[in-house]
């Protein structure tokens, strides 16, 4: 074989290497790490979860903690023809919480905001 050849398969095998590594590095992206459900928000993901009368929600950016210091929120819960709205509290670097219940097969819109930037929305279904 030439070493051109073997040069040209050496670099295709090492392109699709570097091709395959962001699917493997965002391994959790949409999925639930807290028994929630997540909604995308644009440059961050929520996850919402129910905790008895109160509403945790954990919030990332590819996998990494999205900080919530001096966020406001609100997450308005379409139950039926019932609607309630939870109001959101940072309570931790990357987490919210408001008082509020969340019924299985729930309609949510979270709407998140911080001083000098864009709101954040995003829709889910309650598990």
């Amino acid at each position: 074989m030439s070493q051109k050849f073997r040069l040209t398969v050496a670099a295709g095998l090492m392109a699709l290497n570097v091709a395959s590594m962001p699917a493997h590095a965002h391994a959790e992206h949409g999925k639930p790490q807290f028994g929630g459900v997540v909604a995308e928000a644009g440059e961050a993901q929520f996850e919402i979860v129910g905790q008895g009368n109160k509403v945790v929600v954990h919030a990332t950016s590819h996998g990494a903690p999205f900080d919530t210091a001096g966020a406001k929120g609100k997450l308005t819960v379409l139950a039926g023809s019932a609607k309630s709205e939870v109001v959101l509290m940072p309570v931790a670097p990357n987490r919210l919480e408001g008082t509020g219940s969340l019924p299985g097969g729930a309609k949510l819109l979270i709407f998140v905001e911080w001083p000098g930037r864009k709101p954040l929305q995003a829709r889910a279904v309650a598990p």
